[in-house]
């Protein structure tokens, strides 16, 4: 028994293309219409360039003359650039204390502006320690000042909720 060699990642090209016949587009970007596969093949070969499988799923399956090392490398490229526009967004955090003084509250607002502006999330944590426990409407009360701050460039994606010792707020950019 013969081991079946493995599927090759890609289009099938030249040899690889075991259908009868072909729509055939040759190197000019000229539909030749349904061409027998072997006469798809000795076009290809006198012109010096490869017949790549471009659409397998149609009937019948649509084959280009091209240069395939060339094909290969744009569509590498393509791919490249589109990872490098791509942007993962991250939740970052800001921790706030319920007696925060004012300038520190305007740095942590400073923070949070340029998180949006990089397009990322913003997780507001709100830590309770000791008797503050028993204060917990003051942070309710900073949480909703921060909210309504910036109200116009985010939206609030979870609504303040006490976990534990700390209240949380997740936000989002516009």
């Amino acid at each position: 028994m013969r081991p079946v060699a493995p599927e090759k990642e890609g289009p099938r090209v030249n040899e690889d293309i075991r259908i009868r016949e072909v729509q055939l587009i040759d190197q000019d970007g000229q539909n030749k219409g349904i061409v027998p596969t072997r006469e798809a093949l000795g076009m290809a070969q006198e012109a010096g360039l490869d017949l790549v499988e471009i659409a397998p799923n149609s009937v019948p399956p649509v084959c280009k003359i091209l240069d395939y090392g060339r094909f290969k490398y744009q569509n590498q490229k393509k791919a490249n650039e589109a990872r490098k526009k791509q942007h993962v967004v991250e939740i970052k955090e800001i921790k706030l204390r319920p007696g925060i003084d004012t300038h520190d509250y305007d740095v942590k607002m400073k923070a949070i502006h340029r998180f949006f502006e990089e397009g990322d999330k913003v997780k507001v944590t709100l830590r309770f320690r000791g008797r503050e426990m028993a204060h917990q409407e003051l942070g309710y009360k900073l949480l909703n000042k921060v909210r309504d701050e910036l109200a116009t460039i985010a939206k609030v994606e979870s609504e303040p909720q006490l976990e534990g010792r700390q209240m949380i707020m997740v936000l989002a950019p516009r």
